[in-house]
């Protein structure tokens, strides 16, 4: 069963930007009439002008939210000035009532452009469908011309870029990042450190804030681990290209780096200079291992 409703209303043409409360109000009174108790959350998300004021824009839809009393304890509209921005705005509504499956309704040329963006800030913990949004009540089709700005973005990597710049733009959680280093590794060979739970982006809960771990069963998505990960390298002074962990299994494996890769391994050694080696720990405890005369290094997972 569906929990949330997202509608997509980023980038509509300007002959329809005049009637977007009439296709709002449309919208609102299928998801009404169709709705099982309890009805599905709902989230409106629109393009922000630069330099507008937020409170005007919302001013402007409620002639078409006004009239869903049993939608308007669920329905939230969320300006953003990207479409990176609202749906990660909309990311931690959802995480925060703890939803998964969510319905898009969406102008149908948005569709594919859409679908680059929850992938990229998503995990496969939420299900996603699609749906057309309708012009009229009467289940017609929106059938649009494809604006210059939509063509634009049909560019994979200009929709990585403007998601980077968002996080990139959000304020560290929890405090400044905190590096924990050990008087026992000699820091004229080695650069070394144990994170904290401070200075990342991750607002997951059990995740917060400085997560470097990411998995499809998790609902942190590869960008902000990533992000996390950037702001790490900029703080200890290393390059995150050059950046490895080890893959957990809670077994004995060790990789050694300019071998063979195992599958799958708890520790990691390296001789090589120039990387940075990492093991993840929580209720497992990470070990730094350091040789002073090999100049070699080690990571592991001690699970």
């Amino acid at each position: 069963m569906v929990e949330a409703i997202l509608i997509d209303l980023f980038s509509l043409p300007a002959n329809l930007q005049n009637n977007i409360q009439g296709l709002l109000y449309n919208t609102l009174e299928t998801i009404e009439k169709c709705s099982s108790i309890p009805a599905p959350f709902v989230y409106v998300m629109c393009c922000q002008s630069q330099g507008s004021e937020w409170k005007g824009e919302q001013e402007s839809l409620l002639p078409a939210l006004r009239d869903f009393q049993s939608l308007k304890e669920r329905l939230e509209v969320v300006h953003a000035l990207t479409t990176a921005a609202a749906l990660y705005i909309i990311k931690q509504r959802l995480d925060e009532k703890d939803l998964s499956v969510i319905k898009v309704i969406l102008s149908s040329l948005r569709k594919d452009i859409m679908k680059v963006y929850i992938d990229h800030l998503f995990t496969a913990v939420y299900q996603f469908e699609f749906e057309d949004l309708q012009v009229a009540s009467d289940c017609e089709n929106l059938q649009i011309a494809e604006p210059q700005s939509e063509r634009q973005m049909q560019d994979m990597a200009l929709v990585q870029s403007e998601i980077q710049m968002y996080l990139e733009s959000l304020p560290s959680l929890n405090g400044d990042l905190t590096i924990l280093r050990s008087s026992l590794i000699p820091e004229d060979v080695f650069l070394h450190g144990f994170t904290t739970r401070t200075g990342g982006i991750s607002y997951i809960p059990t995740l917060s804030s400085c997560n470097l771990f990411s998995s499809s069963k998790r609902r942190d998505p590869q960008v902000v681990v990533k992000e996390n990960l950037r702001r790490l390298a900029n703080a200890a002074g290393f390059n995150p290209e050059t950046f490895q962990r080890v893959k957990i299994d809670h077994a004995n494996a060790v990789c050694i780096m300019g071998k063979t890769e195992p599958d799958n391994y708890d520790g990691i050694v390296t001789n090589q200079k120039g990387v940075t080696i990492a093991a993840p720990g929580a209720d497992c405890i990470p070990v730094l291992f350091a040789d002073p005369v090999r100049k070699a290094c080690g990571a592991a997972h001690s699970g």
